[in-house]
């Protein structure tokens, strides 16, 4: 089979994925019209090219938080990567290295955020599920600092868990032979059978997360850290702005990948009234459902400085670890080069709204 595509490679990955993996990675909260609204709203909007414009040298970098990156395509958190590849995030810290770019690691990962440092090339950043023990979020904040991260994205659409009715059918539950040593608490959920109607993951989230974090809890975790704090989780544009009123270096609009609740908007409709509210102030990123690189052109068009791309990490994992991780990114950033040259766009400042025509 030839991979070409960021499907070609989610095509593929399913015959090689465990059925438990596979569900996990592939499901979204309830009826999953989230889900799939991520990747239509991005197909919905529109490009108006530009021509007669000398795009015979292009250049995808840019820069966020003082880092050049050679693309605004950075690599989004995700759970458990093990169980798509033994190396896991180790393969996909390399990988993103290799691409000149960020790696965002979960606090659900199954390896040490300190062995996920010391093999990464490039910058790693943390994403942090705020424990109700604040002690041990406390201490793996500073775990994170010493281990070298660069900034910390704090998760605030997760309260509690999401219903994920695939994997509660399943009663899914992480492999015996995984860990997640980043989180403690975690190691009683490992390879435990679920109850009816649950899973181990959203188990384990309702235990150690803290339902009750509010906006002081956020403003006093980022006096707390010397790193840059990222909201990630955004979808009102007053709430990006109480973000960044509370602290925050930048925010991540994110649905959680539809796995969160159900029927929210997609990533791609509320972006554009969240970057007018913030008119520059911070660092905006957005995820959900960016699988083509004309996707992440039109991000770009409607004010984010980069995006996350998640699940196509899982699936060049599945297919061929580190090699195959870094094989979906060149995808995406060939795709994107393109897709600036056809439009008229020789770098990333000529990718303005006006390239656009929004549903």
């Amino acid at each position: 089979m030839e991979l070409l595509t960021v499907a070609d490679y989610e095509t593929l990955a399913a015959t090689r994925l465990p059925d438990g993996a596979l569900g996990y990675y592939r499901s979204g909260a309830d009826a999953e019209w989230t889900l799939s609204e991520n990747q239509a709203a991005w197909q919905r909007i529109t490009v108006l090219p530009r021509v007669l414009v000398d795009v015979s040298k292009r250049s995808l970098r840019t820069e966020i938080l003082g880092q050049t990156l050679e693309m605004p395509i950075l690599v989004a958190p995700t759970a458990c990567q093990a169980m798509a590849h033994p190396d896991g995030e180790l393969a996909t810290a390399r990988a993103a290295g290799a691409a000149g770019t960020i790696m965002i690691l979960s606090s659900l990962s199954n390896h040490r955020v300190e062995d996920v440092v010391s093999a990464a090339s490039g910058p790693v950043w943390f994403q942090l599920y705020v424990s109700r023990v604040r002690d041990e979020a406390h201490a793996l904040i500073e775990r994170v600092e010493a281990a070298g991260c660069q900034a910390l994205v704090v998760t605030v659409d997760v309260p509690v868990a999401g219903q994920r009715e695939a994997d509660s059918r399943s009663r899914f539950s992480i492999p015996e032979h995984l860990d997640m040593p980043n989180l403690v608490g975690s190691e009683s959920s490992m390879g435990e059978t679920p109850p009816p109607g649950s899973s181990a993951l959203s188990e384990l989230v309702d235990r150690l997360l803290d339902a009750s974090l509010d906006w002081k809890d956020l403003e006093a975790l980022a006096r707390r850290t010397r790193l840059p704090v990222f909201v990630k989780g955004v979808l009102r544009a007053d709430d990006a702005i109480r973000a960044m009123d509370h602290g925050a270096a930048g925010v991540v609009v994110s649905n959680h990948g539809g796995r969160q609740l159900d029927t929210v908007p997609a990533t791609a409709t509320v972006l554009p009234g969240i970057a007018e509210a913030l008119a520059g102030r911070g660092t905006l990123l957005v995820d959900g459902g960016i699988r083509r690189g004309t996707d992440v052109l039109k991000a770009i068009a409607l004010g984010a400085h980069g995006v996350l791309v998640g699940r196509p990490l899982l699936w060049g994992l599945a297919v061929e670890g580190e090699r195959g991780a870094a094989s979906v990114l060149e995808v995406l950033r060939s795709e994107f080069d393109r897709a600036m040259a056809l439009s008229g766009c020789p770098d990333l400042t000529a990718c303005t709204r006006d390239l656009l025509d929004l549903p």
